[in-house]
């Protein structure tokens, strides 16, 4: 397949930029209380030079390397030597051994689903040492942000780079591999499918899941340490970013089975926007709001806090609710109640790769009556109140919504694209039925 100019320049872009834009926020709040505009200013003024702040910015330190190479050698000894026990024990919750969705060449994957299971031992650990154990501090992580910030760049390029090689040399599927003509595109997007190392260790999973999410709650809880040792106590808004973060990633790792089988691990390959994604843009780019915090302890009013604490919440509501009725209507094939009624659909049919036609039913009622997307309109809610809780001050916390809108906004233009093109006329009588993607009676 050959690459279009569009994607290619956003490809190179993004490989130019993205780790410095990474380096510009996590800079910003080291140098400039987290102030955007503050540096820009400076360094338009002539006040600063790229240099001068390149030469304040704390650099590479074995210290760091040590604690970031124990940090992911722990993640894969969970990840790969402790089977999920979690499943026999907690009623609903689906781990072990499971099937993850068919490839484009039609293979099924099994993974070992232990998520759930790395997060809790994880996190007693990690309450034991604070309490206890006192090994190390528990603000050890924003102690050593920037140098940490050096270590998972290191990481994350060359995990990419081990991939690339790896399709090219020795693929786990030769069949699902996708080579383009162009070498940048194929090293940014990736060309194999799922990569393995040996039977089990799967890239996608365990990069997609355990050092990134798994450090997500733990890096808000050594801000929230820090902000302690800093001023002697804890904000209300640190609480509430502490909370609703954990809510979302405990969601993730409870339905980490049902994740195998959406959009990232079906539809990407395992290339650098996975490999240094997951390593790098997500642990620092995902926190911004509890490192704001750190510098700017903000306190909210109780009816600021209350207001953001329900967003919050009705946001994830909407999130988990339209995910589970489309599960539940799949499951039973439509044969169930939503929201008290028989639920509605509209019948489909589509040709696949080889020329047999099948059906499928797209459902027009619950949420998914109300907007084509309600589960990306949950998740941008939830987003929007974990930067609502930094006040108004400043635009960096902000950051998220306006990323996770363009990210969401541009996959829903995929989807319907995609499925625009399979379905034909079947798809405008299901946007007739439902007219708006996002936003009731808006978009």
């Amino acid at each position: 397949g050959e690459v279009d100019w569009f994607s290619l320049t956003a490809v190179i872009l993004l490989l130019c930029f993205a780790p410095f834009i990474v380096f510009f926020f996590i800079m910003a709040c080291d140098q400039y209380q987290c102030s955007i505009s503050h540096p820009i200013l400076d360094l338009y003024n002539g006040e600063a030079t790229l240099l001068t702040i390149w030469n304040r910015a704390p650099s590479f330190t074995w210290a760091a390397a040590k604690i970031y190479a124990i940090w992911v050698t722990f993640q894969v000894v969970l990840y790969m030597c402790v089977p999920d026990i979690m499943h026999k024990i907690l009623p609903g919750y689906v781990g072990g051994v499971q099937d993850g969705a068919r490839t484009p060449a039609g293979l099924i994957n099994k993974y070992e689903v232990n998520g759930l299971q790395c997060w809790i031992i994880t996190h007693v650990l990690w309450v034991a040492n604070a309490q206890y154990l006192h090994w190390f501090s528990p603000t050890i992580i924003i102690d050593n942000w920037i140098p940490l910030l050096w270590c998972t760049n290191i990481l994350g390029y060359a995990v990419s780079t081990l991939a690339f090689i790896k399709a090219y040399l020795f693929p786990t599927n030769p069949e699902d591999c996708k080579f383009t003509g162009n070498i940048f595109y194929n090293y940014m997007m990736g060309i194999e499918f799922n990569p393995r190392i040996g039977k089990w260790f799967d890239f996608k999973l365990f990069f997609n899941g355990r050092p990134g999410i798994v450090v997500w709650t733990l890096i808000n809880l050594s801000y929230a340490a820090k902000q302690q040792e800093l001023y002697g106590y804890v904000t209300n808004s640190m609480i509430l970013v502490n909370v609703l973060q954990a809510v979302y990633v405990l969601d993730f790792f409870w339905n980490e089975a049902w994740y195998l089988k959406t959009i990232d691990i079906c539809h990407d390959h395992f290339g650098w926007y996975l490999g240094w994604g997951d390593c790098v843009w997500l642990p620092f780019l995902y926190t911004l709001q509890g490192l704001y915090l750190v510098y700017n302890p903000i306190q909210l009013s109780t009816p600021h806090a209350a207001g953001v604490l329900i967003l919050g919440l009705v946001g994830y509501y909407i999130f988990r609710s339209t995910n589970h009725q489309k599960d539940l209507f799949r499951r039973t094939e439509g044969n169930c109640k939503i929201w008290g009624k028989k639920p509605t659909f509209i019948e489909c049919s589509y040709r696949s790769a080889d020329g047999g036609i099948h059906k499928s039913k797209l459902m027009t009622s619950g949420f998914w009556g109300v907007a084509r997307h309600m589960n990306y309109t949950g998740d941008l809610m939830g987003s929007l109140a974990y930067c609502l809780a930094c006040g108004g001050e400043h635009l960096l916390p902000y950051f998220y919504i306006v990323y996770m809108t363009i990210l969401l906004v541009h996959r829903c233009i995929r989807d319907e694209h995609r499925c625009s093109n399979k379905y034909g006329k079947d798809w405008e009588c299901y946007t007739a039925a439902v007219p708006y993607r996002l936003l009731p009676n808006i978009f």
